[in-house]
């Protein structure tokens, strides 16, 4: 199986990056994490991107926030899928990162989720590696299924709760 990897800008993002993580493990994806900067460690970063595909890994996830020039940077350097995940905070909120992340020039592109939207980032990074790989693809059914059965128990509770 490929591996993902999850690149944060700074250690200040793991709170977020911790909730991809979490999925990844859940699914048993291969995955490595690293602190990266588009703007303090731009050589670390384009190396990694560069190497990325031939050291494994089938997806990138990056998640930064403010400028939140990351997944740009690693999409410009390597072909491999890029997953954005603008992390909240700052005077904007995390607007400012999620445009930063969304608006790529054409040729460029960056999959792009919510703003501190990791689990829904791992499950894209899922989807994407399960394209060519069928268990992978049935772990994912099973969480849909899971998902699934655990909003119906909540149905019923609050339709009991409130039954007149």
């Amino acid at each position: 199986m490929k591996k993902v990897a999850v690149i944060m800008g700074s250690d200040s993002d793991l709170p977020v990056a911790e909730k991809a993580l979490a999925v990844l493990d859940e699914l048993e994806i291969p995955y490595v994490v690293h602190v990266y900067s588009a703007h303090r460690t731009p050589a670390e970063a384009k190396a990694f991107a560069e190497g990325a595909a031939e050291n494994g890994f089938g997806v990138i996830v990056c998640a930064a926030g403010m400028a939140a020039h990351l997944a740009g940077a690693f999409a410009a350097n390597c072909v491999l899928p890029v997953i954005g995940i603008p992390v909240g905070g700052g005077a904007l909120g995390g607007l400012d990162a999620l445009l930063s992340t969304v608006m790529m020039p054409s040729g460029v592109p960056v999959a792009t989720v919510a703003i501190d939207g990791a689990k829904n980032a791992a499950y894209l990074a899922a989807e994407i590696l399960a394209v060519g790989d069928a268990e992978l693809a049935e772990k994912l059914l099973s969480a849909r299924k899971k998902a699934a059965a655990e909003v119906l128990g909540k149905d019923k509770t609050v339709f009991e709760k409130f039954v007149k």
